[in-house]
């Protein structure tokens, strides 16, 4: 199997661990998981890594060794779906050529297959901040890295005898690349190679500058050039001394003296820049002045420590593998948002600037409430971001790649930078000015998506005007100003997000704004058609999310829609022509704020379980889409958390495990991951508000360091393992706690320690007045 650096093998005991231990870098790397293994820090911008001829590699890589190798490039995201991004600026080593002119260097002439392992699979190996392989031409590659540089190196074998390394500036993920130009320094090797290229989920270009340096035992390069095609043209110094043509093939090649006694080895420096081809150079200098790869190895490795060690567990009698899911699941949680400080092309500023928002969507309901309580700092950063672009483009942004200012990624539905800031603001609001957090300008940002409509809501703010005048997303109009589809999911989603902006209002003592905001909260029952069932199902399920037209009567659409047992098999992707009303989700959705409203509608809390029930028997709940991830706990809302506890094991054993195929579909950015990570903890985030939902840790303990607070909250289970899996009781700091269904944000703001009273009946309940809050039920306004 694939090499783990540091990893643990058997049943872990009780002693302190080692985070770094127990990450998997490739689980979720073959069949749609999207996940990158290679070399990044916490947030870095730069994440180098192997990028192969997989035809899904988005990010880059592919754990099927059938895949060849086609080069080590600078720039990934992970887990999304879309258009494969990023892979810019790619090096390769060439192991020998008959001469310089002969070199091949288009991608399908010089891939290469990996070497292979005893088991078959490909002798890569990795761990956090570290990525290696071994090519089936003996040359060994390995990858570290800082925010903004790459460090390479590569050790070729004593029969390479003038070891050569090109940088490819044309091949990024979609083959998207013009306006190129490349330099080569012929004393010290320098490559320099600026583009512009497509974002992967939008229609934008971005501008990208790489700066490539080169370190071994020689004073300079033998033999150097451009290279168009197949064609390199020794001792040129400029992609412009051949005709440059956009669609074909550029970069440049540099050749170098071999070791005459074994083998070779080359660093190579990569600094990336969003600015300019002079910045890039001079970043990489700041960052790796001294060529030290175990320095820069070891400094990662602190980063990464640091960070996932704030989460301790205690292991006795747990599986290793349950171990090594939960760190590689909260390692995937923090390589986007990327750190992109310094790097913004669209204004000068002094604030943070955060990217790779990919997007919104996929990641508010989990990762930034997991952020909340282990990582505040950052989180406190990405919010200062996210209000400076607000303030120099009008909305918050919601998908966003490679600093593409106005031209940013199409939105999937409502406007979710609401619910971060938000998450921020309810959990952190007396330590907001502390963090150089204006609660004026969060607040002006949020209104400013509730009440502006953007020139385009494909790919800024929401259809505010509209959502305004109906309270719902009508189906059978056709305003100017972005596709008229996904009416219902829009819908809802405007609803949870003038909910979250309701939130923040009320902090603010801005009491009218409140209770605007909670009545439009309220508005996804105009969605709600009392009268619709499911067709050919024996149970009477009735009550669904429809589209509705202007004049108030209703539309129609199947509520198997988008489920996997749609019989037209719709996709529910973008597309301008399709009026079904959802996007990525069918009728059967849920309102994570008003829980008890959806009971009422369904028709009482029997209907509503059995509703349940059916979408688990019949294969309803998807656990590969975000709109998914709460419904498992949902029964906590009708009094049933064991049957929430028992919903959570099965999706966990059914969907996630620490193979290469460990995921049920792409990671979206770290959604999956953070999703993973709650229902290890036993826990559930309701975004934007200070509740989590209870359930039971994999955990006979788990603690979650918070350095805001410079306190530690753990949660302990009593009677752990075999069937007990159920919250009998909970208190809190000794004293009985309120409801054994959830717990306020104030435990963790005390570090308390909270013990779970485990049982194996399935039948515990949330205590008396114990149910989690809903918005009609007064748990908020």
């Amino acid at each position: 199997m694939y090499r783990l650096i540091l990893c643990a093998l058997g049943t872990v005991g009780a002693a302190a661990l080692d985070p770094l231990d127990y990450v998997n870098l490739f689980i979720g790397t073959v069949n749609g998981g999207h996940t990158f293994p290679g070399a990044s820090v916490p947030h870095g911008m730069v994440k180098v890594g192997m990028d192969t001829d997989s035809p899904g590699n988005h990010a880059g890589y592919d754990g099927d060794p059938q895949y060849n190798v086609t080069g080590f490039s600078q720039l990934h995201q992970s887990g999304t779906g879309g258009q494969v991004p990023l892979s810019n600026f790619k090096l390769f080593p060439i192991y020998n050529c008959s001469a310089f002119e002969q070199c091949l260097t288009t991608i399908d002439s010089r891939k290469i297959l990996r070497n292979l392992l005893p088991d078959g699979s490909p002798d890569d190996a990795a761990s956090p901040g570290y990525f290696s392989t071994n090519l089936t031409n003996s040359i060994r590659v390995e990858l570290t890295a800082t925010r903004r540089t790459a460090l390479h190196r590569y050790t070729f074998p004593p029969a390479s005898k003038t070891p050569r390394i090109l940088l490819d500036v044309t091949n990024d993920g979609q083959l998207s690349a013009n306006d190129i130009t490349m330099l080569v320094d012929p004393d010290t090797g320098r490559m320099t190679g600026p583009g512009s290229f497509a974002d992967s989920f939008g229609i934008g270009r971005f501008n990208a500058y790489a700066c490539v340096d080169f370190h071994g035992d020689f004073d300079g390069p033998s033999e150097y050039g451009p290279y168009k095609i197949n064609y390199p043209d020794l001792w040129g110094t400029d992609i412009q001394q051949h005709y440059y043509t956009w669609g074909y093939e550029h970069g440049g090649l540099v050749g170098f003296p071999g070791s005459a006694s074994g083998s070779t080895t080359i660093l190579a420096r990569v600094g990336v820049s969003l600015i300019s081809i002079d910045q890039a150079c001079s970043t990489a200098e700041e960052e790796i002045p001294d060529w030290d790869f175990e320095r820069v190895l070891g400094d990662s490795q602190e980063q990464w420590r640091d960070i996932l060690g704030r989460v301790q567990v205690q292991t006795d009698g747990v599986d290793v593998n349950t171990t090594t899911l939960l760190y590689s699941s909260l390692y995937r949680t923090h390589l986007a948002p990327g750190d992109y400080t310094g790097e913004n092309p669209g204004w000068a500023s002094s604030e943070p600037y955060y990217d790779s928002f990919y997007c919104n969507w996929d990641t508010y309901r989990t990762l930034f409430p997991l952020m909340s309580l282990h990582d505040p700092l950052t989180f406190a950063a990405i919010v200062r971001g996210m209000i400076d672009i607000q303030k120099h483009e009008g909305w918050l942004p919601e998908c966003r790649e490679m600093g593409t200012k106005m031209r940013v990624h199409y939105l999937k539905g409502g406007s979710h930078g609401d619910p971060i800031l938000a998450e921020f603001f309810v959990k952190f609001q007396n330590y907001a000015s502390d963090l150089s957090i204006s609660a004026d300008a969060l607040y002006a940002a949020l209104v400013a998506d509730a009440e502006d409509t953007p020139p385009n809501w494909n790919i800024q703010g929401r259809q505010a005007d509209t959502w305004k005048k109906y309270g719902y997303i009508p189906s059978d109009t056709t305003f100017r100003g972005g596709s008229n589809t996904k009416q219902v999911s829009r819908a809802i989603e405007y609803a949870f997000d003038d909910f979250t902006i309701a939130q923040v209002a009320k902090l603010l003592d801005k009491q009218d704004d409140a209770t605007k905001y909670f009545s439009r909260a309220g508005n996804f029952v105009k969605s709600w058609n009392s009268n619709i069932s499911v067709p050919d199902i024996t149970q009477n399920i009735t009550g669904f999310f429809q589209p509705k037209f202007a004049n108030g009567t209703w539309n129609y659409t199947d509520p198997r829609h988008c489920s996997v047992n749609d019989p037209l098999k719709a996709t529910c992707f973008l597309n301008a022509i399709r009026r079904d009303g959802f996007y990525e989700t069918s009728p059967i959705v849920y309102v994570p704020h008003d829980t008890a409203k959806l009971i009422e509608l369904q028709g009482g809390a029997d209907k509503f379980i059995e509703r349940l029930d059916w979408m688990f028997s019949d294969n309803y709940f998807d656990s590969t889409n975000e709109p998914s991830q709460q419904i498992p706990h949902m029964y906590h809302y009708a009094n049933k958390p064991g049957m929430s506890s028992r919903r959570v094991r099965e999706t966990i054993s059914t969907w996630f495990n620490t193979s290469v195929n460990g995921l049920p579909g792409n990671d979206d950015s770290g959604a999956m991951g953070s999703y993973v990570v709650f229902y290890l903890a036993g826990m559930y985030p309701l975004p934007g508000t200070r509740q989590f939902l209870l359930s039971t840790p994999y955990f006979p303990s788990i603690s979650f360091y918070n350095p805001l607070f410079n306190s530690t909250t753990s949660i302990a289970s009593n009677h752990f393992g075999g069937n007990n899996i159920y919250v009998q009781n909970v208190t809190v700091d000794g004293i009985p706690y309120k409801s054994s269904c959830y717990l306020e944000w104030d435990v963790f703001e005390a570090g308390s320690t909270v013990v779970l009273e485990l049982s194996s009946d399935p039948e515990v309940g949330c205590g008396e007045n114990g149910l989690p809050p809903s918005l009609s039920t007064g748990g908020y306004a």
